[in-house]
This record gives structure tokens, sequence and C-alpha cells, in this order.
């Protein structure tokens, strides 16, 4: 018994709305610091961004970071741990406070006069007519103002929107979705990143984030069939694009598109993002008998404060040419050593070093990719969606009306959650249908603040 109580204890704690409200703000403060502290990244990085200071006492350096797993904090234990305590409080909330009350509100209360009401957070001033009544034009009055109408003898009880009090149920399953699908992203999901060459075949291998539970996918490859730039009419890059295809086993190519930024190719739970680009090598056919193609790399540089790209070609006798590109729509410069420049070519122009004939045939580009496989981002999605439900459906109010007619004494009293003053206007109606129909002469509420004040409570 005594551990019964134990049991019922922690729950009660657990489904405490303060200690909801500060498991959130808790899980608050965890992202914002996963939002200022860069992700993922290497060693190097934390130790030349985030230093040792010795005139600092509470600065927070690479150790602190590493020691506390900041540079990986939505993986860590800690954070998951309450991701599944909120979840818990959420789900312990819905089933032992917030179902009952949605199947208590669904049930009739009837009050056998105004007093019996009082204890009610809204209730309306009584009106009391020496008059025949009927509850048969009550209940059609009510019925037209969809209201849902129970009768017993002398007793009537109405309410209406009901669907209003469902909204909290369903803010409580959309967030409990939201945390689910982060968490199976965190444990199932992987981030790869690959810079290819145009033309090349690649597997994702270059894994630089992984859950606890996450497995490479090796049934398929890729293959970069085109990459190219388009440029504004100043010469910056507008936009870049690759055609991205995935292979089977039998190289036979399962699907193809034309990706770019904000447009990935999305496979079998796999995305692929197109986030960068470089140049990474020529290539330079050599003739004079010689007939050769070399591939050579090209090394990307700052000159002047402006970006190039520069590869050496060897010439005979230790010497060097050095060939210069500042963009791929400009001609390729020609320079030696000492940076004295022989001319500059285009793409396909032949050109002599030496009485030897050159030509550039191909500028090689290499296309970034970010390959990521999120496995709850549909349930986030859904959770998202149903967020945006309820907050339509929360501004449905829900009335109720109690009304208690015996020989010639008619008890009127209500309630709402919200929307206090057009339920007073909805009430005024009433009084009028009702008594056009009952007394075929109307007793008319003028105005509607001659009920007793409604408040405004939860």
């Amino acid at each position: 018994m005594k551990s019964r109580n134990i049991v019922w204890l922690f729950f009660k704690r657990l489904s405490n709305l303060n200690f909801s409200i500060g498991l959130l703000s808790l899980i608050s403060f965890f992202i914002m610091i996963g939002s200022v502290v860069e992700q993922n990244q290497d060693l190097s990085y934390y130790q030349t961004y985030y230093p040792i200071m010795s005139d600092k006492i509470f600065s927070v350096n690479w150790q602190l970071i590493l020691f506390f797993g900041l540079d990986h904090l939505y993986q860590t234990w800690w954070f998951i741990f309450s991701l599944v305590a909120f979840v818990s409080s959420l789900l312990v909330c819905t089933f032992s406070t917030q179902l009952p009350s949605l199947q208590n509100s669904r049930r009739w209360k009837f009050s056998s006069s105004i007093s019996g009401a009082t204890n009610i957070c809204r209730e309306l001033k009584s009106r009391e007519y020496n008059l025949k009544n009927s509850s048969i034009n009550a209940i059609y009055v009510l019925d037209y103002f969809r209201f849902y109408v129970f009768h017993k003898k002398e007793y009537l009880y109405a309410y209406r929107g009901l669907l209003g009090r469902l909204a909290p149920i369903f803010v409580h399953f959309a967030m409990i979705f939201i945390l689910l699908g982060s968490m199976l992203n965190v444990l199932l999901g992987y981030t790869a990143q690959e810079i290819i060459p145009n033309g090349e075949v690649f597997h994702v291998k270059n894994v630089i984030n992984s859950g606890f539970y996450s497995k490479l996918r090796s049934s398929f490859t890729c293959k970069i069939d085109d990459f190219f730039l388009q440029y504004n009419p100043d010469n910056s890059i507008n936009q870049f694009f690759s055609v991205l295809s995935v292979l089977d086993n039998r190289n036979q190519t399962i699907v193809s598109k034309k990706i770019f930024v904000n447009s990935p190719l999305r496979f079998n739970g796999l995305t692929f993002y197109q986030t960068d680009w470089n140049v990474n090598s020529v290539r330079l056919f050599i003739g004079s008998g010689l007939d050769l193609i070399l591939q050579l790399k090209l090394l990307k540089i700052n000159i002047s404060g402006k970006s190039c790209w520069l590869c050496k070609v060897p010439l005979e006798n230790d010497k060097l040419i050095y060939l210069i590109l500042f963009d791929l729509n400009n001609k390729i410069i020609i320079s030696n050593s000492s940076g004295f420049i022989f001319g500059s070519v285009y793409k396909n122009q032949a050109f002599y070093i030496n009485n030897v004939p050159l030509e550039i045939k191909e500028i090689i580009l290499d296309t970034g990719l970010q390959i990521k496989t999120d496995s709850g981002i549909e349930i986030v999605y859904f959770g998202f969606f149903v967020l945006m439900l309820t907050t339509i459906v929360s501004y449905i109010s829900y009335s109720q009306i109690w009304i208690y007619a015996k020989n010639s004494l008619f008890s009127f009293s209500g309630s709402t959650n919200r929307a206090v003053l057009f339920f007073e206007e909805d009430i005024a109606k009433i009084n009028f249908f009702y008594s056009y129909y009952t007394f075929s002469k109307p007793q008319i509420v003028h105005n509607s603040r001659s009920f007793k004040k409604i408040e405004n409570c939860e």
C-alpha cells in the first residue's frame, strides 16, 4: 500500500503544471546553448575559438565544452533525458487530467435553482417569470442556437463548443509528436558531406554526425552527371546546379534530378542538398608529337583581396609557368614564377610555351553535397500541423446553460470560458426567441448588462 502511494505521488508530481513549465524552460535553455555553441566541429575549431583564458575564471573554454558535451548537445544523455521527462509529464497530464476533464464536460449537469449553480465559474443572473413556461420551446430555441440539450423533468442542461475543450489535449499530443520526431532524428539520423568532381561516381561515406543507432545505406551509388554555374549580369554567381543521379547495384539509374540550393533530391529517406562548389583541376593537352593530357590540381588562393585558383605547369630545366583562373567566364592568365604575365587564353584556345603547343581542354569543378537522413521529420511536421489546427480550434468557446422551470418559476444561468460579450449576446437572443414562442409577446432584454457580470476564468 505504501509503494502504491509513492507511485501515485510520483505521477502526481510528474503531471504538475509547474514541473512541466520548468522542464520546458530547461529544454529551451539547452536549445539556446546549442544555438550559440557551434555543433559537431572538430577539436581544433573549439581550441581556436574557445581558448583557455587564465585571466578569466568563468570563461567558457574548449575543455568545458567537451566535458559537458556541448559540441554535440542534442545527442547528450541529459538532453535526451529532459525530452523523455517532458514527454512523460505531458502523457501523464493528458490521461490523468485532460481526458477526464473532457469526459466530465460531456456529462449533463442539472441544477434545481440558480443557487445550485453558484459554484460554477461564470454565472448569469436568473430571470423569473410568473407565467406558464414551456420546456419544449426552450429546447427548440437552444437547439436552434446549436446547443446540445439534455432534459429531465423540469430540468434542462445544454452545452456548445465541446471541440474547444479538445484543444489542450491535442496541444499535448502535438508537442509529444514533435519531441518524439526530434528524438528519432537524434537516435537514427546521420549527416554526411561530400565534395565530388563533376562526372564522378561516389558512395556516401564522409559522415560528420550520426545517431546512436544510425546505419549507412550501401545498396546504391550516386553520380554527378553535370555541374554548372549561373551568373548575374555583373559576373557574380547567381546559382549553381548539380545534375545528380542515384544508381542501383547494376549501374541503372533509379532517380535523377537537377538540384540547387533550396531544391534538394529526396530518395528513400535521404535528402541530398546542394551546399557548395569549388574549382578542382584543369586538363591540359600537350601537343608537338607528345599528345599528352595532364590533369593538374588547382589551389585556391587570395590575390589582392580577390579569390582565384592557381596551378603550376613544370617545364624543362626545373622551370615553371603558372595558370591563374579568376572567373570561369574570363580568360586564364599565364605567368612565370616571377609574376610576369605572358598572356591570357580561353578554354580550348591553343598557346605555345617554348614552341610546344598547349591547350586547356577542360576545367573540372567540384560540387559540395550534404546528405541527411531525418527518420522523424514526417512526425515533426505532423506535430506542427496538429499544433496549428489546435491554435485555431482553441478559439471555440465552451458554453453551458442551466434552466429550471417548475410551476411559474423559471431560473436561468449560463457560463462560458471565453468570448464573454458574444455569449451575453447569445443569451439575449435566446431570451428573445423563447419569449416570442412562449408568450407571443417577447420579454426583450434591452441591455445584456442586465445579467450579472460574467467572470473570466480558465
